[in-house]
């Protein structure tokens, strides 16, 4: 069978564009003939994704589409002649940007439009998580599923670390973890207002570190800096809080593996691949359960409600210091971890291309 998956941009990096490549190779190992298509492709991917503009595109005996922003694909994949499957991997609500970003509140609102139009005209709409698959259901989509994100957990384990920065990290602060991009939904400034709860009742040597982009919503990361000079920015010589902005893979092992906890404040998610790395890194994580967060952590991590800073900076220190703690947090972890193996994925796969048989 010719299975194509389409991603309306691949960029090096994107939980999505990792997920459908991943997705392909295991489809490959399957026996099938499988290729991804974007329209935009970073050049470091060229030779892995095709581009959109070729009659191989629309050429799949079935054609699993990522929607996750409003594109040509959308109508192109209404008008296929094959069997189509729409996997959704959530569009941020667009009251999140209301306050700093217009033109990404305009998308959201035209990605939430656009995506509605496509109940009724695919075969199956999957959700990478339950939390996803419900709101296709409310926008109509008849016949629904879940199929979850493919990511690479081992992944983290073949990356060396970076000598330098291991100096950096290893001065005898506490390191608290955020990775991916410094948007409203994520709550960044609640991070900021934590850090300042855990100094007054918990502990003054700290760092608080950002990886991710922080130029997706330029104002609204204004606001951030704002904020974090508002609150005194430095223990000593030292920032407390460092955003680093996109880094490459061995940066990123390195800040996992030096990570004393992973903190999540977000108030919407879809999935939160974070989490997932966090998890394989051994990191502990602590997470307010917004969205889909409670669904992939199930019992594993931390999780705490309402949004008490008091109470998760108290929470926090104890993730951190509490050995007994920490590790049956990491137990947990492992376990849970398991339900997102590659056997996991195969299965739900096989059982995706056995239906269109």
């Amino acid at each position: 069978m010719i299975v194509n998956q389409w991603v309306p941009a691949a960029h090096q990096g994107d939980a999505i564009g990792d997920s459908a490549r991943r997705v392909r190779d295991m489809l490959r190992t399957l026996g099938h003939v499988a290729d991804i298509f974007a329209i935009t492709i970073d050049d470091s991917l060229r030779h892995d994704i095709r581009p959109f503009d070729g009659e191989e595109a629309t050429g799949g005996d079935l054609t699993i589409f990522h929607y996750a922003l409003p594109s040509p694909m959308t109508e192109a994949f209404a008008a296929l002649s094959g069997r189509r499957v729409l996997q959704y991997h959530n569009i941020t609500p667009a009251h999140f940007f209301a306050p700093y970003e217009p033109e990404l509140f305009r998308l959201a609102e035209l990605g939430r439009r656009e995506l509605a139009t496509l109940a009724g005209r695919v075969d199956l709409a999957l959700g990478d998580s339950e939390y996803n698959r419900r709101e296709l259901d409310e926008l109509g989509f008849g016949d629904t599923g879940v199929m979850p994100i493919a990511v690479d957990t081992e992944r983290l384990s073949r990356l060396k670390s970076r000598p330098a920065l291991e100096g950096v990290l290893d001065d005898g602060l506490t390191n608290i973890l955020f990775v991916g991009r410094l948007a409203p939904n994520k709550k960044i400034e609640d991070h900021i207002l934590l850090a300042e709860h855990y100094r007054r009742y918990v502990d003054s040597n700290y760092r608080f570190i950002f990886v991710g982009r922080n130029d997706a919503a330029p104002r609204y990361f204004t606001m951030i800096r704002s904020l974090v000079s508002e609150f005194n920015s430095t223990h000593g010589e030292i920032a407390r809080f460092w955003f680093t902005g996109s880094v490459p893979d061995d940066d990123l092992v390195t800040f996992y593996r030096h990570a004393d906890a992973y903190v999540s404040l977000s108030e919407h998610e879809g999935f939160c691949v974070p989490l997932l790395e966090a998890m394989a890194a051994e990191v502990p994580v602590m997470a307010y359960p917004a969205g889909a967060i409670p669904e992939t952590l199930a019992d594993a991590g931390v999780q705490f409600a309402p949004k008490s800073f008091e109470y998760a900076a108290e929470l926090l220190g104890l993730l951190v210091y509490d050995e007994d703690l920490r590790s049956a947090v990491l137990a947990g972890q492992r376990a849970r971890l398991e339900n997102f193996g590659d056997a996991m994925i195969r299965q739900h796969l096989a059982q995706l291309v056995e239906r269109f048989s």
